[in-house]
């Protein structure tokens, strides 16, 4: 399938050369040092050499250092998984996008806790600036997601990288995470994006319906606590309110990277609901292609929103927009007395030279009363 060399994870015959080439990388060791304090880069090697499959790597390496950052920086993570009864069937898990790395990374350590297989993983290329994290990322079960293309050159992109989903699924029984949206929701108003559902559909045979019925989509969602990067995401609204055309550098996205990954999350839960094949089946074929996409988008975020776990912090905070106690009976005076003060430590960490800090902290609140004002809607409460 040299169609998809470019994108895919490398096979596991692949491994030893590209191995080597990370050993004999000085940035490659630089980073290890990092992560990896006090241990020598011999004994590292050592075990890489040792891994023959991608799945060896990661159950030696990713899955220990994700299972510390659960312990560091979180109050637990857990899963539920019930709503997928078979489990020989690949999945492709469709979520709702709260960290960069942390999504796809606590997820496949969960599946490991269940004795699944881990997922592989969209990733794009925009946050592969160094060689050795593209080789890296590749043996972490990645695929590319090419961006910064020609128009062109994103519709033979997104076609290829359709294919190369629906032969992981289809051929090599393995599921796949991939996010509902291109980035993040800044406001955590989670809306799959019909253009992520429209690449899906390129791949396949037959109807968008039956197409999108072979990759067996089912939707996650992800519910942190404390979002780490809340402050973060608050000074890009007032800088993009203040200044046109701003756009994050590269080293404003490895801070939100490197703040999202270890920054204190409090409790998070991982939510998977049935696979959407089922309700893809009662939807009208005649109907108009953006109609369609729509609906589909639609029936994807419901259930997303559906099974978000909520927190006093999502009710404290509608409370506080509103102006009301219309969900007091949900928090304590403890909850919110927290609540206030960690928000008031958040807007203390902006650094803005004019800092509006009114808006700011509505931007803050917003983020943490959406996610409870989509699971109202979908829960039909």
């Amino acid at each position: 399938m040299t169609e998809f060399d470019e994108i895919r994870p490398y096979h596991d015959s692949e491994l030893p050369q590209i191995y080597e080439e990370l050993i004999a990388d000085p940035a490659f060791q630089q980073a290890v040092s990092v992560v990896m304090p006090g241990v020598p880069f011999a004994a590292i090697a050592q075990q890489m050499r040792a891994c023959k499959t991608k799945l060896d790597f990661q159950k030696t390496f990713c899955y220990g250092l994700l299972k510390k950052l659960m312990k560091d920086a979180t109050d637990g993570v857990t899963l539920d998984h019930t709503a997928l009864t078979d489990k020989q069937r690949a999945y492709t898990y469709m979520s709702n996008h709260r960290d960069i790395v942390l999504d796809s990374g606590f997820l496949s350590v969960l599946l490991i806790d269940l004795g699944l297989d881990t997922v592989e993983i969209a990733i794009g290329d925009n946050l592969l600036i160094y060689p050795w994290i593209k080789k890296l990322v590749r043996v972490n079960k990645s695929f590319i997601v090419q961006r910064g293309l020609s128009m062109r050159q994103i519709l033979e992109s997104s076609a290829r990288m359709s294919r190369y989903m629906h032969y992981t699924i289809g051929e090599k029984n393995q599921s796949i995470w991939i996010a509902q949206r291109e980035g993040r929701a800044k406001d955590s108003n989670d809306r799959t994006q019909d253009s992520v559902l429209k690449m899906l559909a390129m791949g396949g045979e037959g109807h968008i319906i039956d197409r999108l019925q072979e990759l067996n989509i089912a939707p996650l969602s992800i519910s942190y606590e404390y979002d780490p990067c809340d402050y973060l995401k608050a000074q890009e609204f007032q800088q993009k309110r203040d200044i046109p055309g701003f756009k994050k550098s590269t080293a404003d996205d490895l801070l939100n990277m490197q703040t999202g990954i270890f920054g204190y999350k409090g409790r998070v839960h991982f939510h998977v609901a049935p696979c959407i094949n089922d309700a893809l089946a009662t939807l009208d074929r005649s109907l108009p292609k953006p109609e369609l996409f729509a609906r589909i988008s639609s029936l994807v975020d419901s259930r997303i929103h559906a099974n978000y776990r909520m927190y006093p912090n999502n009710y404290v905070a509608h409370d506080l927009l509103s102006g009301t106690e219309a969900f007091a009976a949900n928090y304590t005076p403890e909850d919110r007395a927290r609540f206030e003060a960690y928000l008031n430590a958040q807007l203390e960490r902006i650094t803005l030279p004019d800092k509006d800090v009114p808006f700011l902290r509505e931007r803050l609140l917003t983020m943490y009363a959406n996610p409870l004002n989509n699971y109202l809607e979908a829960s039909g409460v």
